[in-house]
């Protein structure tokens, strides 16, 4: 479909993106460049060519698709602008937006009141001082969102959150002005997709429901109606090498979750790559599909019996 937009957070500054913001002062391309690769309607040797990384000189590291969109940037008039137009050159089916085209800096404070700025550093600071993260900034705070991401949010029939990284990925997005409050006017079906397995460097030890207190401390209390869960079995062996990092599959603590107002849905929407467990996009898409056609069902059914006391009353 075509109806599909990507809001996606910048506040990388680590890897390839890193080098591109520090040196060129633009915005990070790696997690918009990722979006736009998912949605890209390309031959296959142009998908080999934008994932290309280099392995020598001073290049080293830095993929070919971030250069593209650092050079269009160079060119465009703004970054989401070049942006847009490399969505044109991909013939992507939807839209990719940033939150923000607003250069910000992410900020981690911890339990015992530690605090580091920069999303690359947060997974090393959080080894170090082995503890929890209490709360994460941006710098500067709230900064304006992207027009198009308000109302990509304001026209969508279903909001979801996530997957992806819980702290620098999702969150960061929710502090970006104006977001929070769009996606709370919004009557569409809103759903957060739970991480497989805990991440090594920041969620180490959480269960579903500390994923979504920590969404809701960020943003506002019942800001998503269902989480979305993976019920598929991780192989031993699989589940053995994330122990040795610390990771775990993530539990479901129901009860907790319905203290919370959310729901919990458990769907087989994992699979193992690589030796890596990875959310199957197929089997996942099909699941976000099917509970936005069965909670609109019953939406409708309430509108329509509504919309039918309110007449038969008028005639009355």
């Amino acid at each position: 479909t075509e109806n599909i937009a990507a809001i996606v957070t910048v506040a990388d500054d680590g890897g390839g993106s890193g080098m591109l913001r520090q040196d060129l002062g633009m915005p990070p391309p790696g997690d918009i460049r990722n979006c736009m690769e998912a949605l890209a309607n390309t031959e296959p040797l142009m998908s080999q060519l934008m994932r290309y990384r280099f392995s020598e000189g001073s290049l080293a590291g830095q993929s070919f698709g971030n250069l593209f969109l650092a050079a269009l940037n160079g060119i465009s008039p703004s970054f989401d602008a070049a942006v847009s137009r490399m969505s044109e050159v991909l013939a992507i089916t939807g839209r990719v937006l940033p939150v923000t085209t607003a250069d910000v800096r992410l900020e981690a404070e911890f339990e015992n009141g530690a605090s580091v700025v920069g999303e690359s550093k947060i997974f090393y600071c959080k080894k170090r001082e082995d503890c929890r993260i209490r709360q994460v900034r941006l710098i500067p705070e709230h900064p304006k969102a992207l027009a198009d991401a308000l109302t990509a949010l304001r026209r969508a029939d279903m909001i979801v959150l996530g997957p992806g990284s819980l702290y620098t990925s999702i969150i960061p997005n929710l502090l970006v002005d104006g977001i929070v409050e769009t996606i709370q006017a919004s009557k569409a079906l809103k759903i957060y997709v739970a991480n497989v397995m805990t991440q090594e460097g920041e969620t180490e030890g959480y269960t579903v429901s500390d994923h979504i207190a920590a969404v809701f401390h960020h943003s506002a209390p019942g800001l998503v109606d269902l989480c979305l869960c993976n019920s598929s079995p991780i192989p031993k062996g699989v589940a053995a090498r994330y122990a040795e990092e610390g990771a775990e599959a993530l539990r479901g603590d129901t009860e907790a979750c319905a203290a919370l107002g959310v729901e919990v849905v458990s769907r087989p929407i994992a699979t193992v790559e690589d030796g890596y467990v990875r959310h199957h996009p197929i089997h996942l898409a099909r699941e976000l599909i099917l509970l936005h056609a069965e909670r609109s069902v019953r939406i409708a059914g309430n509108y329509i019996s509504d919309k039918y006391q309110v007449e038969k009353r008028g005639k009355l």
